[in-house]
């Protein structure tokens, strides 16, 4: 079967055979995305219209999704035999699903790669996936399709498990004694995400570990301040309990032995949001079956 990939971090596009490939219009390229964001399960033809038309499809809008499907499969499979069944983009009652690896979608490979760095329990091995995962980052996730409704729950979705990878890689590197060369990594993090208090948490860690004490305190009493100016809240205890250990210069934040690792923060569930909150045009989806070798 003729290798196809689909990156949707970032830029939407696709390679078969290793080549770029030509996704075609604005509907049809939604099309696919819809499919990639399902996961591998099954998006009904009515969710697919609805995606592609919300409330108000017009007469001929089944006739057009299946002209979109045929072009995508001609792209997808440029060898596959006429009247062959579809490999890649397959018929699954009550619609479509994509036949493709993990490692084939670029979401979905990331998906795999951000649940294995918060299992793994040795440090160095659990930075080395994290790292890869992030690496398969080029931009905002879906965002050709930022203004569809239903790009928008999986892309944030995306988005806060790339944060929560973030934040568990630099945990990681603490417990290793890599205080010093992840300050600059945690800086820009708390710049893109400034109310995130583990994050905070975490650089503020980083600088007292380095001997900048000051600038740990520092850390601190920024989020502070835009926690109470910005949301009316005080900081959590996290924050509260570490800020009382740095003026302290208590003996607990100094580095010793790596205990089990444990995740800095609440892990996104593997689980998705239940569809019938999202509106999603995968509303009702099918079990995602293994495909063939």
């Amino acid at each position: 079967m003729t290798k196809v990939g689909l990156r949707v971090l970032g830029s939407f596009r696709g390679e078969v055979a290793g080549k770029p490939a030509n996704l075609g219009p604005a509907g049809q390229r939604a099309v696919l995305a819809m499919l990639v964001g399902a996961g591998g399960r099954v998006v009904t033809t009515d969710g697919l219209i609805d995606g592609l038309w919300g409330g108000r499809p017009p007469a001929t809008a089944l006739a057009s999704l299946r002209v979109y499907v045929s072009n995508l499969r001609r792209v997808l499979e440029p060898r596959r035999p006429p009247r062959a069944p579809a490999s890649v983009l397959v018929s699954a009652v009550p619609g479509y699903r994509l036949c493709l690896d993990s490692r084939d979608v670029d979401a979905w490979r990331f998906r795999e790669l951000a649940y294995a760095a918060f299992a793994e329990q040795d440090r160095t091995r659990a930075v080395a996936i994290a790292d890869e995962a992030l690496a398969l980052w080029e931009g905002p996730a879906y965002a050709e399709f930022a203004h569809k409704h239903w790009a928008a729950p999986e892309a944030a979705q995306l988005e806060e498990l790339r944060r929560a990878t973030v934040e568990h890689r630099a945990e990681a590197a603490l417990d290793l004694g890599w205080h010093a060369q992840i300050i600059p990594a945690l800086e820009q993090h708390t710049r893109d995400h400034p109310f995130r208090e583990n994050a905070a948490r975490l650089l503020a860690l980083a600088c007292y570990r380095s001997g900048r004490q000051g600038d740990a305190l520092a850390v601190i009493a920024r989020t502070r301040r835009l926690l109470v100016h910005e949301l009316g809240v005080d900081p959590g205890p996290g924050l509260r309990e570490l800020e009382s250990a740095i003026l302290a210069q208590s003996r607990s934040l100094d580095l010793v032995s790596p205990q089990p690792l444990r995740p800095v923060a609440t892990i996104p569930s593997q689980r998705r949001t239940p569809a019938h909150r999202l509106r999603r045009p995968w509303s009702r989806y099918a079990p995602c079956h293994r495909c063939p070798p």
